[in-house]
C-alpha cells in the first residue's frame, strides 16, 4: 500500500510532504522488520524496485523536510540490514551513489548531519566485495569512489562532530585492505588530503602555544580548561594518524610521515628548541621558505617538547622516530634556506655536512628539498665517546649548538618546566620501542643494561683476533651506529 501511494506522487510539496515522510519511515521500519523476521518484506522491497522510487521521490520534492526524511530512512535500513544479500542490493544499480553525490544544501546543518550519517552507515557495511558496487573502475583501476571523495569534502569541518564522523568513514575505507581503492586514495589528487591533515594539525599545535603563552599572564580555571581542550584535541588527531598508519597502506605512512617532518617537525618544532641567543633571522629565513607559517612560527620550545613527545608515543613509525632522533644532532640554524648556511664562513652548495657522508652535488630539483640540513658530528661511534661534561663545556648559547646539547642545557640550565619538558623528551625516546638502539647510543641515553651487552660482546670476540673486525669501523659504518646515521643523515637531508 505504501509503495503504491508513493508511485502516485508526482510532486512532493506542502500539501502532501507529510504523507510522503511518514511512508519513507514506515517503509524504513518494516524493510528491517522483514531482515529480522520474514524474507519476503525485501523481496518485494527488490521486486518493485523501491530503491528507484526513493530516487524519484527525492527529484520531485520541493521541501527540504523530506530530504531530511530520505536520508533518515536510508541511514536506519543500511545501519540494521543484516543480510549481506539486501546490503548487496542497496548498493547495487547505482542509485546508492546517486544519493551520494546529489547536491543537497548544506546551508542547512541538520541536513548536513543527516547526510554524513548516512554516509558513514554506508562505509560501516565496506568489505572487500561491498566495496567493489560503490567504485568506478578503469582497466582494473579504480577511477571513482564518490563515497570517499564526497566524505573528505566535509574532513576540516567546524563542526568537530562533523570531523569525528568523516574519520571514522575513512578508517573504514582503508581498513577494508582493497589493493585498487588504497592506491586510489593514495594517488593525487586524494593524497592531498593527508597534506591537508597536517596543516590542520599544525594550526592546532600554534593554537595551544596560544593558549600556554596566554596562561603565563593569565592564570585561571578557564585558561586551564582550554589548554586541555586544545591537549584533547592535538592527541586525538595523533591517535588518528596512528590509526590510519595502521591500516598498512605503504603510501599513506609514508605520506604522512613525510608532512609530518616537512610541515610540522622541520620548520616549527625543531627551531623552537633554542636558547636565549638565538638568532631571529634564522626565523625570517624560515619564513621566506614557509610563508605559511607567518610570525605564528614563534612558538615556545615546552610546548615544541610535548608536541613532539606525543608524536612519538602515539603515532609509531620507526622512520619517523628515527629521523627526529637523528635531527636532535643538527645545529639549530640548520632549518634555513642552504644559501644562507655556512660553515667556517663558507657557504655550503650541499647544505649539509658529515665526517662519513660524502658531499652530494646532484641536482635536487624540488623546491620542498630546499631545506638542507647541515649536520656536524665529531663522533657518534659510541656513548662512551659523548661525555655529558663535554656538552656542558660547549658554547650554550646561538645558533652553533646542536639539538641534543639544547635539551641537555634545558636539564642544567632551564627552570623547572624546561627541566620537565626536556627531561619527558629524553624519557620518551627511550620508551620509543622504533627508536633504533644505535639512535638511544649514540644520544648517550642507551641503558646501563644493553651497554654491559653490547661491552660483553665486544669482549668476547677477545682482542688481537680476527674477528673483532666485526666491530671495525667498516662494520659499524655498514650494521652500526655510523651506518644508521648515514642513513637518517641522508633522509634527512
Amino acid at each position: 500500500y505504501l509503495t503504491d501511494q508513493l508511485m502516485k506522487v508526482q510532486i512532493v510539496n506542502e500539501v502532501n510532504k507529510d504523507f510522503v515522510i511518514e511512508a519513507l519511515r514506515s517503509i524504513a521500519e518494516l524493510i528491517t522488520y522483514g531482515d529480522q523476521h520474514d524474507v519476503a518484506f525485501f523481496e518485494f522491497f527488490m521486486e518493485k524496485q523501491v530503491m528507484a522510487e526513493f530516487v524519484r521521490i527525492l527529484k520531485i520534492s520541493r521541501t527540504m523536510i523530506v530530504s531530511l526524511q530520505l536520508l533518515q530512512t536510508m541511514s536506519i535500513m543500511i545501519q540494521n540490514l543484516k543480510s549481506e544479500h539486501s546490503i548487496y542490493y542497496i548498493f547495487s544499480n547505482e542509485h546508492i551513489n546517486y544519493l551520494i553525490t546529489y547536491s543537497f544544501d548544506f546551508r542547512n546543518e541538520e541536513l548536513l548531519s543527516y547526510y554524513i550519517s548516512f554516509l558513514r552507515a554506508i562505509s560501516g557495511k565496506l568489505n572487500k566485495n561491498t566495496i567493489s558496487l560503490l567504485v568506478k573502475t578503469q582497466n582494473d583501476e579504480v577511477v571513482a569512489f564518490p563515497l570517499y571523495v564526497e566524505a573528505i569534502r566535509f574532513a576540516f569541518h567546524e563542526d568537530s562532530m562533523v570531523r569525528i564522523a568523516v574519520r571514522a568513514l575513512t578508517l573504514n575505507v582503508y581498513h577494508v585492505g582493497d589493493i585498487s581503492v588504497n592506491k586510489y586514495v593514495a594517488a593525487a589528487p586524494h593524497d592531498d588530503y593527508f597534506l591537508k591533515l597536517i596543516k590542520f594539525f599544525r594550526e592546532q599545535c600554534i593554537r595551544l602555544n596560544g593558549l600556554v603563552s596566554n596562561a603565563s599572564t593569565n592564570q585561571g580555571p578557564e585558561s586551564t580548561s582550554s589548554i586541555l581542550s586544545a591537549v584533547d584535541e592535538i592527541e586525538d588527531n595523533l591517535y588518528y594518524f596512528s590509526d590510519v598508519i595502521s591500516a598498512g597502506i605503504p603510501d599513506v605512512g609514508r605520506l604522512i610521515t613525510d608532512n609530518i617532518l616537512k610541515l610540522l617537525v622541520f620548520p616549527l618544532l625543531l627551531p623552537s628548541l633554542r636558547t636565549e641567543g638565538f638568532n631571529v633571522r634564522h626565523f625570517t629565513a624560515i619564513h621566506l621558505l614557509y610563508p605559511f607559517l607567518l610570525q605564528e612560527t614563534r612558538i615556545c620550545g615546552v610546548t615544541s617538547l610535548y608536541i613532539l613527545c606525543c608524536i612519538l608515543r602515539i603515532v609509531k613509525i620507526k622512520d619517523l622516530a628515527n629521523t627526529v632522533a637523528a635531527a636532535l644532532f643538527c645545529h639549530l640554524d640548520a632549518f634555513m634556506p642552504s644559501s644562507d648556511a655556512k660553515i667556517n664562513g663558507q657557504i655550503l652548495n650541499d647544505g649539509f655536512t658529515h665526517d662519513s657522508v660524502a658531499p652530494d652535488n646532484g641536482n635536487i630539483g624540488r623546491e620542498q628539498d630546499s631545506l638542507h640540513l647541515r649536520v656536524n658530528i665529531s663522533s657518534v661511534s659510541s656513548s662512551s665517546q659523548v661525555q655529558s661534561e663535554d656538552v656542558l663545556q660547549h658554547d650554550c648559547k646561538g645558533p652553533h649548538m646542536v639539538l641534543r646539547d639544547v635539551l641537555l642545557s634545558y636539564v642544567t640550565r632551564g627552570d623547572d618546566v624546561q627541566v620537565l619538558g626536556s627531561l619527558s623528551m629524553l624519557a620518551t625516546l627511550l620508551q620509543t620501542k622504533e627508536l633504533n638502539e644505535s639512535m638511544l647510543d649514540a644520544l648517550g641515553i642507551l641503558p646501563e643494561r644493553k651497554q654491559h651487552k653490547k661491552l660483553l660482546l665486544q669482549a668476547l670476540v677477545g682482542e688481537g683476533s680476527g674477528e673483532e673486525q666485526l666491530f671495525s669501523a667498516e662494520s659499524m659504518s655498514k650494521d652500526g651506529v655510523s651506518g644508521e646515521f648515514d642513513f637518517y643523515l641522508q633522509r634527512l637531508k
